[in-house]
């Protein structure tokens, strides 16, 4: 199952964020900025990660919740609960 591009868009600017984020962080503990500074710009990296994983997984409800009504989709099964469930609790 791979993400729809409805959410891939989101997907991928929320990563990009991430990863303009957490370029942040590192020049901030480089140039020895205070620690709540580094901290809240951290926190904000997590968010957008999270941010991207709920997308993903959502992308995935969505995408088994399709492939049960059309019963039988040829390209790929569904993900079971249990594989939705790990998702979620991996983001946990």
């Amino acid at each position: 199952m791979k993400v729809d591009e409805e959410a891939q868009g989101a997907v991928l600017n929320r990563l990009r964020r991430a990863q303009g984020q957490l370029a942040g962080v590192i020049a901030m503990i480089e140039a020895g900025r205070d620690c709540k500074d580094v901290v809240t710009q951290l926190a904000a990296v997590s968010r957008a990660l999270d941010r991207a994983g709920f997308k993903i997984v959502a992308s995935g409800m969505r995408q088994c919740m399709a492939a049960a009504e059309a019963e039988g989709a040829a390209d790929a099964a569904p993900m079971t609960e249990a594989e939705l469930e790990k998702l979620f609790l991996t983001l946990a």
